[in-house]
C-alpha cells in the first residue's frame, strides 16, 4: 500500500543533529512530526524502513529524518498514514500554521519550507497531525 505518513518522534533531550551536508540543528527535548511520501516502491514499507534506523537496527542515512532517527536521543513512537494519497505537502503546510516548522529539513524535492515540525507535548502534536491528515485533500 502506497500513500503519505508522518512519524511522531520523541527527543528525550534537547541535541545537536547534523542533518547531512544540509545543515545542523540545535532541537529541543520534546517532540517533532515529519511527514513523507510513500509512493516509492515498497510504499509504507518505507515506515519499516525508518523504524529500523530508529532501532539502531539500520545505520544508512538516506533521508534528512534518518539523522533525527539515528540519534541516541530519539524514539520513534508512532506514525499517522493517509492511505492511496499523495498528501505529503499539504500536510506539511498545514503544520507549518499550528506548530513550529523546523526551516529546511526534509523538503529537497519541492516548494515546501520544511517537513519537520516541533510540539513541546506529544496530546498537542498528535491530535494536529491527525488533523492535518483528515483534512488533507478535502
Amino acid at each position: 500500500m502506497k500513500g503519505t505518513y508522518t512519524l511522531l518522534v520523541e527527543l528525550a533531550d534537547s541535541t545537536e543533529i547534523e542533518f547531512g551536508a544540509k545543515s545542523t540543528k540545535n532541537l529541543d527535548s520534546g517532540w517533532y512530526a515529519y511527514t513523507g511520501s510513500a509512493f516509492g516502491q515498497g510504499g509504507f514499507s518505507r515506515v519499516a524502513r525508518h523504524a529500523r534506523v530508529a532501532s539502531g537496527e539500520n545505520d544508512a542515512r538516506h533521508w534528512h529524518i534518518d539523522y533525527l532517527l539515528g540519534s541516541s536521543e530519539s524514539r520513534l513512537v508512532d506514525d499517522v498514514r493517509t492511505a492511496e494519497e499523495d498528501v505529503e505537502c499539504e500536510v506539511a503546510r498545514k503544520l507549518d500554521v499550528v506548530i513550529s516548522p523546523i526551516s529546511g529539513i526534509g523538503a529537497s524535492d519541492c516548494d515546501c519550507g520544511t517537513h519537520l515540525h516541533f510540539a513541546p507535548e506529544k496530546t498537542a502534536l498528535e491530535s494536529t497531525v491527525r488533523r492535518a491528515h483528515e483534512l488533507a485533500g478535502k
